[in-house]
């Protein structure tokens, strides 16, 4: 199977796919496979971080591919440690080593505001891209009062926010402050850590389309004009995610979906992460 995957476009002029590959909780060894079978698959975005430990991993896939460089969007994120302008550039290099390849977006992971440092950092990620050494640079988990600061200091709104975002999380103000900046929001956990795959309304959905429980959630994201990155290491599953574009939610469907909020976080809060 191999599908076009729409694209969102950021601000700087560039763009990203609306549908990739999360490798969160996955190991290195199992990086590499999955990668490899979301790429046959047609996936064109991966999502990878320093925390994740994962990074060669992913780059031995993305080199043994087949699959020409420039065709695939890479996003890697720099951990809490690294924030601080030399710790930002070393992070970035680093990340580029085991990689083998520069990533096409470099996210600062959380603001961890107990530091102080995410504005400096921000700042650090900005002199990187007019550098030439990341084509794009962007943020996670930044509340809009994160987001306010870096804006303020920099003059520069990031291209994107990676946030937690899922049926039972919807966010909607902080997705409405994003549209304001033309900030692309994506989310990650879109599924919930699997806790939405067992919603009653989720389910009568996916019946009534003939499609999964996960299907559903994935489209809904896409619906919203949200960049999603599921995760899964099941070959079954990574193309059963991708193949989410021969359906069509409803209005009554959308209205459901929006009914199930309730704020409620399968991750940390980004305030208590330092």
């Amino acid at each position: 199977m191999v599908t076009t995957i729409p694209t969102l476009p950021l601000l700087d002029g560039t763009s990203i796919p609306a549908l990739g590959l999360g490798v969160y909780k996955v190991d290195d060894k199992t990086a590499r496979p999955s990668v490899t079978t979301a790429l046959d698959a047609g996936y064109r975005l991966i999502d990878t971080a320093s925390f994740y430990r994962n990074e060669r991993g992913v780059g031995r896939a993305l080199k043994d591919s087949g699959v020409a460089r420039d065709e695939v969007y890479v996003t890697s994120k720099l951990w809490n440690d690294a924030h601080g302008r030399g710790r930002t550039r070393r992070a970035l290099k680093d990340s580029v080593k085991r990689l083998n390849t520069a990533p096409d977006l470099y996210l600062i992971h959380w603001p961890c505001p107990a530091r102080g440092l995410y504005a400096e950092t921000w700042r650090a990620l900005l002199e990187l891209r007019d550098e030439g050494r990341v084509r794009s640079v962007g943020v996670s988990n930044f509340q809009p009062e994160h987001l306010k600061t870096i804006i303020d200091e920099s003059g520069e709104a990031p291209v994107l926010n990676q946030i937690e975002l899922h049926p039972y999380l919807q966010q909607r103000e902080l997705r409405a402050f994003h549209a304001e900046r033309g900030i692309v929001t994506q989310a990650w956990s879109p599924l919930g850590r699997g806790a939405v795959l067992a919603d009653e309304t989720i389910a009568a959905i996916a019946a009534a389309h003939g499609v999964s429980p996960a299907q559903v959630i994935l489209r809904w994201h896409l619906d919203l004009g949200v960049s999603v990155i599921p995760k899964s290491v099941t070959p079954e599953r990574i193309r059963a995610n991708l193949d989410v574009f021969g359906f069509a939610l409803t209005p009554d469907d959308h209205e459901r979906i929006a009914a199930l909020d309730r704020g409620a976080r399968s991750g940390s809060h980004p305030d208590e992460v330092n």
